[in-house]
């Protein structure tokens, strides 16, 4: 199993491994493995779910949830307010001011901007079909909704909300990520490779294929260490150079992951996947060794890491059984138990 590297270790896990190095081996075994399932915040509700977007300074998290926005108080995780009148959400950006966040509302063709003080929607702006993946991109002050049907990206200026370009890409965008000087990456799902933009040019610069990754979705950035990790199917985290796109390595992950998380303070790469487990990849390790996978519930395959608290957060909710497959819907989600959705907060 590999090993965290001493050097990483809080005071606190730095004494219990010398203490259990003097006891016990499997004390240690329990140093190596530092992240764990703290609590279950059952939040109910109906509708499924896409991502969700800790605010660590407001200690707020936000779940898309269908029709509506759900928002927690992360210090207990009580539901504070929600953003209603949607149409199919899937993602959060919030602007550098801390004025306005930014809803990519699929089922409405539109992004959906609100006040983050009130909660109240203050503009709803037209977008090509299905705007999925969003981002801020701070050097430009624009947001970026990536239109998963019509395979393009609306690019919006923040400050009149209009959008001032659309750029048609190679395929069905998935994750976007930024490097906050001008530089947008996003994965393509269905070609399998991440194309570079240039929000200056609203122009793209670079398509790169990925090795050893299948239909892309989620995407953490290492933005200092100019690495990009998508993460994909047949249980594999692809490690990037954002400078040349050339393949730095290849993690192992678990199975069915849709989204993916960066710890900058201790150099881990997250990645939550469906069948029910976190991973964890030590990305300061020769190899890239993932050093553990935490069991969390099946579903949970979204998530949000909070720098504030160093913590994760999950979503998924209890099911039943799946419906057989039809000509329209070849392939039918499984229907969820009414009342069963729950936030899982994984920490230290």
């Amino acid at each position: 199993m590999p090993t965290w590297h001493s050097i990483r270790l809080r005071p606190s896990f730095a004494a219990a491994a010398l203490f259990c190095g003097l006891l016990a081996f499997p004390c240690l075994l329990s140093a190596q493995l530092p992240y764990k399932v703290l609590d279950h915040w059952k939040i109910g509700g109906e509708g499924f779910w896409d991502y969700l977007l800790a605010d660590p300074p407001a200690h707020r998290l936000y779940l898309t949830r269908g029709n509506h926005v759900d928002v927690l108080d992360t210090q207990s995780g009580k539901q504070v307010g929600s953003i209603a009148n949607l149409h199919g959400t899937h993602g959060i950006a919030f602007d550098t001011a801390g004025k306005f966040g930014y809803i990519s509302d699929g089922g409405g063709n539109a992004v959906v901007v609100f006040d983050r003080a009130t909660l109240a929607t203050v503009a709803t702006i037209p977008t090509g079909q299905n705007p999925d993946g969003i981002v801020f991109e701070p050097a430009t002050q624009t947001v970026w909704a990536f239109d998963g049907r019509s395979k393009d990206v609306a690019v919006i200026d923040a400050a009149t909300q209009k959008v001032v370009a659309t750029i048609p890409l190679p395929g069905k965008p998935e994750f976007p990520a930024v490097d906050g000087k001008g530089t947008v990456f996003d994965n393509i799902e269905d070609k399998n490779e991440i194309v570079r933009l240039d929000a200056n040019t609203r122009k793209i610069t670079a398509e790169w294929p990925l090795t050893n990754c299948d239909s892309p979705s989620g995407l953490a950035f290492d933005v200092p260490g100019s690495r990009l990790f998508p993460v994909c199917d047949g249980k594999h985290m692809s490690v990037v150079d954002s400078h040349t796109g050339k393949s730095l390595a290849t993690a192992s992950i678990a199975d069915g992951p849709d989204a993916a998380g960066w710890d900058a303070a201790h150099k881990l790469a997250f990645a939550s996947c469906g069948e029910g487990i976190l991973s964890v990849v030590d990305t300061s390790a020769p190899g890239y060794p993932t050093v553990e996978s935490l069991p969390t519930q099946r579903g949970a395959r979204t998530m949000a890491y909070d720098s504030g608290t160093d913590r994760v957060y999950l979503v998924t909710a209890d099911f039943g059984p799946r419906p057989e497959p039809t000509a329209d819907n070849p392939r039918p989600r499984p229907t969820m138990v009414p009342g069963s959705f729950t936030v899982l907060v994984v920490g230290r």
